[in-house]
């Protein structure tokens, strides 16, 4: 796998230089001039661990979630007092873990961002179905979040077995969801699972619909190394039709695609925390994506509050980009909305994307992975599904081994992907 992906890497930046995340940071981050700028927060408390989650996580416990909230306030105000006035940004969302496990003081952290940044395109957070309950979302909702993304995984029993999760109450959710409304209602499902079926997904799809959503993503189901899963990944063509069934199924429904994996029945309901063009993150292993930099926290929640209480930034690794490694990194997640606009990579890179990547751009129409109209290069089905499975590929040869040694090491002094 990592022989595709240092292939793919060295012909795309035309360099044999690894990507290369270095012990070091800058204090202050040059953010001030960056448009389309995103907001991230990371809570990492569950009071459960699941064996399937790669993400950073730890069991809940509340003297240490508010030890963890209150340095995460101090960070934000770190960065935010770097500059004088306040910073437009697009949007703001919570992840985790399971950020409503800490609904009490969600409104602190809002507040304290609202000091320093102005947002404008709403507030998204990540719900475990267990804190679908009317009194959490009126608290949420009163602390300013306008996005919810329930991760519900499957509503098959089989699945929710598999997965090491009980069975969702629908009833209680739809009525909740009802009584507290918001702005867009995501619901997480996991695709590839193991004997999965078309019929297994579009059950869940159609039963989302029916109890409030008016948004899904279907994330494929990739085999952590670090993780204790005793699921097995779905083979490449099985996968691949799929993908494709359950694309056109939605399509053929009327929902509006509006990346590879998500599909909303409203236009206007979206919930997306990826697709922009630069970020700030906030809290362990919350990264942040700069101009010419991106940088990760580290995974330890002590070392974390350690270093933010001594007013440092908690930055575990920092990778400074050549200009031809910031191209790959923007197509790469700009691709995952499934459309690449050739003037906005002009306008960013203050160059034409045709001169950098005709010949790729070229290819990829000669095997029908896009089609192109007045500059706007947007995927097939085709095309989608390898960029999923490429996508796959990254993830275990760089994504999988980053946050394997993050996990041991609060602050490795080096790594090359």
């Amino acid at each position: 796998m990592s022989f595709i992906t240092d292939l793919t890497r060295m012909w795309l930046t035309r360099s044999p230089k690894p990507f290369t995340f270095k012990n070091e940071y800058d204090q202050t981050l040059p953010y001030a001039q960056c448009d389309g700028l995103g907001l991230y927060v990371h809570i990492p408390f569950c009071k459960n661990l699941c064996n399937f989650c790669p993400y950073c996580k730890v069991r809940y416990s509340k003297e240490l979630c508010d030890k963890y909230i209150d340095a995460l306030i101090k960070e934000i105000h770190l960065v935010g007092n770097q500059h004088s006035s306040k910073k437009k940004v697009t949007s703001l969302y919570f992840g985790g873990g399971t950020p409503a496990l800490a609904a009490d003081r969600i409104k602190e952290i809002i507040d304290a961002l609202n000091k320093h940044f102005i947002i404008t395109e709403g507030i998204g957070l990540e719900l475990h179905p267990d804190n679908v309950t009317p009194d959490v979302l009126k608290v949420l909702k009163d602390a300013g979040v306008t996005k919810i993304s329930i991760g519900i995984q499957s509503f098959c029993d089989k699945y929710q077995s598999i997965l090491g999760r009980k069975a969702v109450d629908t009833n209680l959710m739809m009525s909740a969801l009802k009584e507290v409304p918001f702005e867009t209602v995501s619901m997480d499902f996991i695709f590839a699972l193991p004997n999965q079926t078309f019929e297994d997904l579009k059950s869940d799809i159609d039963k989302a619909f029916s109890i409030g959503a008016n948004h899904i993503a279907i994330y494929p189901f990739i085999d952590f190394t670090f993780t204790k899963s005793p699921v097995s990944a779905m083979p490449k063509k099985e996968k691949r039709k799929l993908l494709d069934d359950i694309t056109k199924y939605c399509l053929k429904k009327g929902y509006v695609r509006d990346s590879i994996w998500t599909f909303s029945s409203d236009k206007d309901a979206k919930y997306s925390s990826m697709t922009r063009d630069n970020f700030l993150g906030f809290g362990c292993s919350a990264t942040t994506l700069l101009k010419d930099q991106f940088k990760i926290n580290t995974f330890d929640v002590e070392s974390y509050c350690d270093r933010i209480d001594n007013g440092d930034l908690a930055t575990s690794l920092t990778i400074r980009f050549s200009k031809r490694q910031r191209m790959i990194y923007w197509l790469f997640w700009t691709a995952y909305s499934t459309k690449v606009d050739s003037k906005d990579f002009e306008k960013f890179f203050k160059v034409p994307l045709k001169s950098m990547y005709g010949f790729e751009l070229f290819l990829a129409k000669l095997l029908g992975f896009i089609k192109e109209h007045n500059g706007v290069y947007e995927m097939t089905l085709k095309g989608a599904f390898y960029y999923h499975y490429y996508e796959n590929f990254y993830t275990l040869s760089y994504i999988d081994k980053m946050w394997g040694i993050m996990r041991k090491e609060a602050f490795p002094k080096k790594i090359e992907l």
